[in-house]
């Protein structure tokens, strides 16, 4: 009996402008030895100008790849039915100045947003009366609880996005980079949905 050929497109593949796509490039392939390696080998696609960033490879385009060379084979597919291709074109680089008026901003923009939601709640007027309560006595400037809180904010924020710059802390996916995950995953799927041909067909 003939051994099937088992294989599982890939999530996602970054590629190069006019790069030669293979079958092992998007493909897990499991086959006996020399067949699979030549597989791996076949190439599907051709990146073209004309296709910009996103490619979309549908499992009908493998299939008919392999039909060629093996039509005898017996398929065993596996997992996603399409692979996004990633063209990384030439990017600029982006301006020093124009890099630090976006952080200048963003970091305005944060302070401002920490120093009105703080006012909202009348944080002040907290310490105060935290103050007064523990002491007996009226302050208007409470430091020893101002400063160790305004240390904690920062801390707390390092701790919640779970990065010292580029160095993560722990092993576990901050809430910002689980968002972006998700983010990512419905991008995905609308190019799979969108950027895909073979699923829009119009009948005259």
């Amino acid at each position: 009996m003939q051994e099937p050929l088992f294989l599982r497109l890939r999530k996602r593949l970054s590629v190069k402008p006019q790069a030669v796509i293979t079958l092992g490039d998007i493909c897990q392939l499991y086959w006996d030895g020399e067949r699979e390696a030549a597989l791996a080998r076949m190439p599907v696609y051709r990146v073209r100008p004309e296709d910009g960033d996103l490619i979309i490879i549908d499992i009908m385009q493998v299939i008919r790849k392999i039909r060629t060379a093996y039509p005898e084979a017996s398929l065993e597919i596996q997992g996603s039915t399409q692979i996004i291709v990633e063209v990384l074109n030439p990017r600029k680089r982006p301006k020093p100045v124009l890099v630090a008026a976006v952080w200048l901003l963003l970091f305005v923009g944060s302070g401002l947003a920490i120093m009105n939601f703080h006012t909202d709640v009348s944080m002040l007027q907290v310490h105060q009366r935290i103050h007064y309560l523990i002491t007996g006595q009226a302050s208007e400037q409470p430091l020893w609880l101002q400063i160790p809180y305004s240390i904690g904010i920062g801390l707390g924020m390092v701790l919640f996005f779970n990065h010292l710059f580029k160095k993560r802390i722990t092993e576990e996916p901050s809430p910002l980079e689980v968002e972006l995950f998700m983010y990512q995953q419905s991008l995905d799927q609308y190019y799979i949905q969108h950027e895909n041909k073979e699923n829009e067909r119009t009948k005259s």
